[in-house]
């Protein structure tokens, strides 16, 4: 019983992820958690809150997971980088002050919330083991148990403090009148939208003109060193051309990786997720009753990937068109499975329900338990091994190449060429801010030749193409540009500056005249505008082109017929006349104000929240106990 228990204690941990998309929570989606105990040396902490310390090493490892699954662009580093440190800060944050209030997770707790979520962890109310459950948490999240036993308690202890700030919170009635106007109000509008680019082809600026603006702007206009430079490439593509793969050699791969080419019973599935998990009965007949009717759309043919990104819930599928992509026996809840594997090609599920919620399922293939012939998988063999012996080859033909570069520095870029085949070519005069489209715009190449002596060979570089051995043929220095040679960018800055001015005038001149009582359509036309009408928008709305409800705020407040302001939409400006308004009608206000009701709460709750570790926060910091080193953080960039 003694182990049971152990085991049981093992399995009552899950992930972060999924709590907190259904608490909508704090925690920022896109970090990934760290593996505890990063063996960080003390003179690495970043930030110590109580005896907690957070280090250089964690925040590295966060920031180079983000980084492999988004690239993040330099500039940026140093905004990822705080963010993930005030994220680490608040854990540890929320971690001392459970410790004062006496605020704990318990092992029932972790418990209920893996079976809500992992529920192959547990058979007829069971734990499985401790294998099949590392196994199925590295399958799914790739991540291993004790992450996952961290992660869960993290995020329980979390949505303790969530409930304590935010449970006594309720909206009032004003409020919801207000939010239903708010959201209910319509206007339509006749507009005019004035981009200076549209301008700018029309405006000509004198020689003198183009004279006077280099004179008084000449320090801007500075060429950068150039470099021209002579490539050798060997060319992978071509040695791919002059490979041949026998039926035979492929053949030996098939049967050393037999393995990978057998087919379990499988089906692709797509599906449209209704959630109940933390909902009250009342709620749950209700999402029931939404369910049913996007089913009902669903079975008279409206298009399915449609309805999952409208209704689903699933917030791995929903931008996918609900595509759950190819799922195995054993991979998924039995009662999702069982209808799933039960459907034929192109069948539509009834309502399943799952402990996640009611799903709609759609069977977009199937197959059964098999392993692939021979023939079936040969032409996909053929490719990898074409490409594995050409990258063979050309290495070893670069390897070559190096050595004849370091034996003589008396070896030309022609001599090399002849010997070893490589294609000749030379590239315009670049800068070290210009792309090398013609090499793959590689990081390496550009830093070798900024770095070479004229004359002078690299070794072998790779390259998306395949190797090139770089030789610079001329350098131009960095020098004050003559009008000769910057004369296209002084127009452009001329024809931007003009065309900007011209585009307020044109606003300025339109409203007034609107104002003046000139009708819209001809005072536009009059100034070589075109005037437009919008449908009826709402604040949630916008038009196509110009600008957001949200940006028009104004425009509700005026009456038909009253003309706003002309508007800057960053370079563009937007003149509107209201012509019409509608107001809400209070007869769609109890429709809404369930909805609205939640809206608010929702809102109302993160502003809450976002109070509350704003002063923790603080309040820690007040007390000594939160500390901070960002001198640490001086290496990714300018972190401040």
């Amino acid at each position: 019983m003694a182990g049971d228990s152990d085991n049981r204690k093992l399995g009552y941990r899950i992930f972060l992820g999924v709590v907190v998309l259904v608490l909508g929570g704090s925690m920022l989606l896109y970090l990934v958690p760290q593996t505890p105990g990063t063996g960080e040396a003390a003179t690495d902490t970043v930030a110590k809150v109580g005896d907690q310390a957070v280090t250089l090493g964690e925040v590295r490892q966060q920031l180079a997971q983000i980084e492999q699954r988004n690239q993040v662009p330099k500039p940026l580093e140093s905004l990822y980088a705080r963010q993930i440190l005030n994220q680490l800060v608040f854990e540890k944050e929320i971690e001392y002050e459970a410790k004062r209030l006496g605020i704990t997770v318990s092992d029932q707790e972790r418990a209920d919330r893996i079976k809500q979520y992992v529920p192959g962890a547990f058979v007829n109310g069971t734990f499985v083991g401790m294998d099949r459950y590392a196994a199925e948490v590295q399958a799914r999240f790739q991540l291993t148990v004790p992450v996952f036993e961290e992660l869960i308690r993290q995020g329980l202890l979390e949505e303790k403090f969530r409930k304590r700030v935010t449970d006594g919170i309720s909206v009032g009635p004003n409020e919801l009148q207000d939010e239903f106007r708010y959201k209910n109000e319509k206007i339509k509008l006749n507009y005019a939208v004035i981009k200076p680019e549209e301008l700018a082809a029309k405006i000509n600026p004198a020689d003198a003109e183009i004279k006077a603006e280099y004179e008084k702007n000449k320090s801007r206009y500075q060429i950068p060193e150039k470099r021209v430079v002579r490539y050798g490439l060997l060319d992978t593509t071509k040695i791919q051309r002059n490979i041949q793969v026998s039926d035979d050699q492929l053949k030996v791969q098939y049967q050393n990786n037999i393995q990978q080419y057998q087919v379990p019973n499988r089906v692709h599935v797509e599906h449209i997720l209704f959630m109940t998990v933390g909902k009250t009965d009342a709620e749950v007949d209700e999402i029931k009753k939404n369910a049913e009717d996007v089913l009902k759309q669903a079975k008279k043919g409206a298009k399915f990937e449609d309805l999952a990104k409208k209704y689903s819930e699933d917030p791995g599928s929903k931008d996918k068109g609900g595509d759950l992509g190819w799922i195995t026996q054993g991979q998924t809840v039995p009662e999702f499975e069982k209808t799933a594997f039960g459907l034929d090609k192109g069948q539509i599920s009834d309502l399943v329900k799952t402990q996640y919620g009611f799903h709609i399922i759609k069977v977009l293939d199937k197959e059964t338990a098999r392993t692939k012939t021979f023939d079936e998988v040969k032409d996909s063999l053929r490719a990898p091994m074409v490409l594995q012996q050409a990258d063979q080859q050309a290495a070893q033909a670069a390897d070559q190449l190096a050595k004849a570069i370091r034996q003589s520095n008396k070896v030309s870029l022609d001599d090399l060429a002849k010997q070893y085949q490589l294609t000749v070519s030379q590239t315009r005069p670049i800068s070290v801010t210009d792309p090398i489209l013609e090499l793959g715009n590689s990081k390496e190449v550009k830093d070798a030749i900024f770095r070479l002596r004229q004359n002078e060979l690299s070794l072998p570089i790779r390259t998306d193409r395949g190797y090139v051995v770089l030789s610079v043929q001329q350098i131009t220095p960095a020098h004050q540009g003559s009008l000769e040679e910057v004369r296209e960018q002084v127009v452009n800055d001329l024809k931007q500056e003009e065309a900007g001015k011209l585009a307020k005038t044109k606003a300025e001149e339109l409203a007034k005249r609107v104002k003046a009582g000139e009708k819209f359509e001809a005072a536009a036309k009059a100034l070589g505008l075109e005037a437009k009408t919008s449908d009826l928008i709402s604040r949630n709305d916008s038009i196509s082109g110009a600008a957001s409800g949200k940006q028009l705020g104004e425009a509700f407040q005026m009456k038909p017929g009253d003309v706003g302001a002309p508007m800057s939409l960053g370079n563009t400006w937007m003149v509107y006349r209201v012509e019409t308004k509608e107001e809400a009608n209070p007869n769609d206000f109890e429709k809404q104000k369930k909805s609205l009701t939640e809206q608010l709460l929702q809102t109302k709750r993160s502003v809450a929240y976002e109070a509350f570790k704003t002063a923790l926060d603080n309040r820690l910091k007040q007390e000594g106990k939160v500390k901070l080193n960002t001198d640490k953080m001086a290496g990714f960039g300018s972190f401040s």
